[in-house]
């Protein structure tokens, strides 16, 4: 397949290409222009290779998504070179998204490896010619186990596409390279090609945020959608509280004691009244009135807004930010104080 065509450039010897980079030279007026022209010209071609897959999309496409969600065991992808690389992103896809796969070498797979294959699972081979020997070494041994296999491959004549169960054919008018050489623009639409594949079996598997989370437990993403309110949320002796009949003096007292920045004014069968903050605390002193006289419930500020224990800790930090408070508190159905978060406590569960 033919390339890119650019106007010849200064060849560098392998000498060169070795010599440690000096960080104070810059590209000349004329290199940084061919540079921004070629790496243009590469963007272009990989977005049209990925363009045409969808125009060229046809029933093999949903003949491999239907296999794959029938299928009782794990998809396992396999290539070798740049097709391995591509393959490896299209398992750890598949898996993330609800459907368990894993990458297989095939190289590995002759010497012990497809050892790991039930006769559930499903084969998912890349190879853009499709006569990528250690793959074609596999393929008997996969008929005889009696694994379906599905190929992905720039070759609808190939002996891989021969072979298998449903063949999904990768078209690419040329490769992003300028020798026309290394695979770009045919890696770049198989991989577009293996996460449509993994997203239309997400939608068919009714795969939600939450199922998402729970395979992602460690990112940021799987803490914002997995931690709750109650798992973060303070109570008992930490959860800072007084009796709307209380003296101003003992609420100061609470506040200063439970360093969440309020306390919360109940009635005594346990019902929210109100809540007292650092910030009405300044705003009481500029009334010039003697507040040792004052109780809590002639200044504390009535109906504050709340939050359900059982709602997701991202909740809470939304509705902070909304309402340009840093603190909530947390009541049961019946409005009875069960809880407090500051955000703080959102930040140390790496909530925000």
């Amino acid at each position: 397949m033919s390339g890119i065509i650019l106007p010849k450039a200064t060849r560098c010897s392998m000498t060169d290409t070795l010599q440690a980079a000096n960080p104070d030279e810059h590209l000349s007026d004329d290199e940084t222009k061919r540079v921004l022209d070629l790496a243009r010209q590469v963007l272009h071609i990989e977005a049209d290779a990925v363009r045409m897959q969808a125009d060229w999309l046809d029933n093999a496409f949903a003949k491999a998504v239907n296999l794959l969600m029938r299928t009782h065991g794990r998809v396992v992808v396999s290539g070798i070179g740049k097709s391995g690389h591509i393959a490896r992103k299209i398992a750890a896809t598949l898996s993330s998204t609800g459907t368990p796969a894993f990458f297989m070498h095939p190289a590995e797979a002759t010497h012990g490896d497809l050892g790991m294959m039930t006769r559930q699972d499903v084969m998912f081979a890349l190879s853009h010619s499709g006569e990528s020997h250690e793959l074609l070494t596999i393929v008997p041994l996969l008929k005889r186990h009696g694994s379906p296999l599905i190929a992905l491959t720039g070759n609808p004549n190939s002996t891989l596409a021969h072979e298998a169960d449903v063949h999904l054919h990768v078209r690419v008018e040329k490769e992003a390279c300028p020798l026309g050489l290394a695979p770009t623009a045919s890696t770049t639409a198989a991989l577009a090609l293996g996460d449509a594949m993994a997203l239309a079996l997400l939608d068919l598997r009714g795969f939600d945020a939450e199922d998402f989370a729970r395979t992602h437990p460690g990112g940021s993403l799987g803490r914002r959608l997995l931690i709750r309110v109650s798992d973060i949320m303070r109570t008992g002796s930490a959860l800072p509280q007084v009796l709307n009949s209380a003296p101003l003096k003992d609420a100061l007292v609470e506040m200063s004691r439970k360093g969440l920045g309020l306390t919360a004014i109940t009635r005594a069968d346990g019902v929210l009244e109100g809540i007292y903050t650092d910030g009405d605390l300044r705003r009481t002193l500029d009334r010039e009135e003697d507040i040792r006289v004052m109780t809590i419930g002639e200044v504390m500020i009535c109906s504050p807004k709340t939050i359900r224990s059982h709602e997701l800790a991202a909740a809470a930090v939304a509705l902070m930010e909304d309402k340009r408070i840093n603190a909530l508190l947390v009541t049961d159905n019946q409005n009875h104080l069960i809880g407090a978060l500051n955000m703080h406590d959102l930040m140390r569960a790496g909530v925000v």
